[in-house]
Parts: structure tokens; C-alpha cells; sequence
């Protein structure tokens, strides 16, 4: 397990403590000023010419929206930083498990033997057929699938004949009647670590390397 992930994670209340305090003292001492001034201009104004009482609400208006953007902008800052805490929390949580991301490659970390892949279509199709490809792209075995409904579909392949299954990925076509079926293919892969070091969160996968946390579609 990665552990700068918990490390990281737990340093992000300080910084955002500091920064709400600031935005708050921000905007009271805006108020100050603005309430300061608006006196001075009371006292000093014309009385045969006294300010509008719509111009001073106008001005209150004024400040109050001002001082509302302010802690507005420090409260989404806020919740945002905790649910970064909470994404990082769950991640940890995600390390020696397997997760499914948008892909191609075959997983053999099942049944010794058999490659599992997933796919999604975006409506029904009479025809579905699997290619199982060599990293270089040929076709090394190819299985009809039949008629498949509308969502998420699961398969497995056994390979019987192909030594080396490093590697190995697959390619889905799908058809009604003549027109083409879009599908989006899944592959599935095991988590060995969180890495936070970055922008954004991201996952070590076994296989596939690094993928943005928000990547991840499904997890066993």
C-alpha cells in the first residue's frame, strides 16, 4: 500500500482551516471599511442635498453580495478539499482489489488459463463477435457471441493455443441486421497502489499502469 496516500490526505485540514480564516477576516475587514466610509459620508454630506435612501440601500446591497461571494467561495473550497479526503480514503480502501476501466486488454487473473473482458452496447445487436489480438494487433482466435441486449456484457476466453498470454488483448464487433453496433470495451486489472502525488488522484494498476481514480467504472 502506498502510504503517501494517507499522509498526503491527512495534511489537507490545516491548509484549508488557515485559507477559510483568512477568506473570513477578508470580508470583515471589507465591511469595516465600507461601514466606515458610508458614515464618514453621512456626516459630511449637503443637508439641503441629503443621499438617497435608495443610493445607501443600493451601496448595503452592494457590500452584502460582496461578502456573501466571499463566504460562499470558502465554503465550496471547504467541502471540496473533504471530499478529496473522502476519494482518498476510499482509494486506499480499492488497494489489492480489482477494478474494471475503460480498455482492451484481456485479464487472466481468474480460472488458470481463461482471459475475461466486458463491453457495453449502446443498444441491442443480433451479432456480436469477439477477436482476441497479440500485443502487435493479429488476430489469433475469433468467437461469435451471438445476439447480446443493451448495457454491459461479460465474457471469458479459454486459450487453448497460444503459449503466451502477456500481453494479449481483444477487439468487439457488433451489428443489427447490417448497421454497425457502437460498444465501448472493459478491461479489468488489480490495484497495487494510490498515487497522490500528482494534480490529481490516480490508481496503480497491475498491468495497465496508472489511470485517474475517476476512470474506474466498476469494482469486485
Amino acid at each position: 500500500m502506498d502510504v503517501s496516500a494517507i499522509n498526503s490526505q491527512t495534511t489537507t485540514t490545516a491548509p484549508t482551516a488557515a485559507t477559510a480564516a483568512t477568506a473570513a477576516k477578508t470580508a470583515a475587514e471589507t465591511q469595516d471599511r465600507f461601514l466606515t466610509l458610508l458614515v464618514a459620508q453621512m456626516k459630511n454630506q449637503d443637508p439641503l442635498n441629503p443621499m438617497d435612501n435608495a443610493q445607501v440601500t443600493s451601496q448595503m446591497a452592494q457590500i452584502q453580495t460582496v461578502s456573501g461571494i466571499s463566504t460562499l467561495d470558502s465554503t465550496v473550497k471547504g467541502l471540496t478539499a473533504q471530499f478529496s479526503q473522502m476519494q482518498g480514503l476510499q482509494s486506499v480502501s480499492l488497494v489489492g482489489r480489482d477494478v474494471s476501466v475503460a480498455g482492451n486488454r484481456l485479464s487472466f487473473g481468474g480460472k488458470a488459463g481463461t482471459g475475461s473482458g466486458s463491453f457495453e452496447l449502446e443498444s441491442a445487436a443480433d451479432a456480436v463477435k469477439l477477436e482476441v489480438l497479440t500485443p502487435a494487433g493479429g488476430v489469433i482466435d475469433t468467437v461469435q457471441l451471438g445476439a447480446q441486449g443493451t448495457g454491459r456484457q461479460n465474457f471469458d476466453w479459454a486459450n487453448a493455443n497460444y503459449a503466451d498470454s502477456a500481453g494479449l488483448k481483444f477487439r468487439i464487433t457488433a451489428t443489427k441486421g447490417t448497421a454497425a453496433v457502437t460498444s465501448t470495451s472493459f478491461s479489468q486489472d488489480k490495484v497495487v497502489a494510490v498515487n497522490t502525488s500528482g494534480s490529481k488522484l490516480q490508481l496503480q494498476l497491475q498491468n495497465m499502469g496508472l489511470v485517474d481514480y475517476s476512470a474506474v467504472t466498476t469494482i469486485d
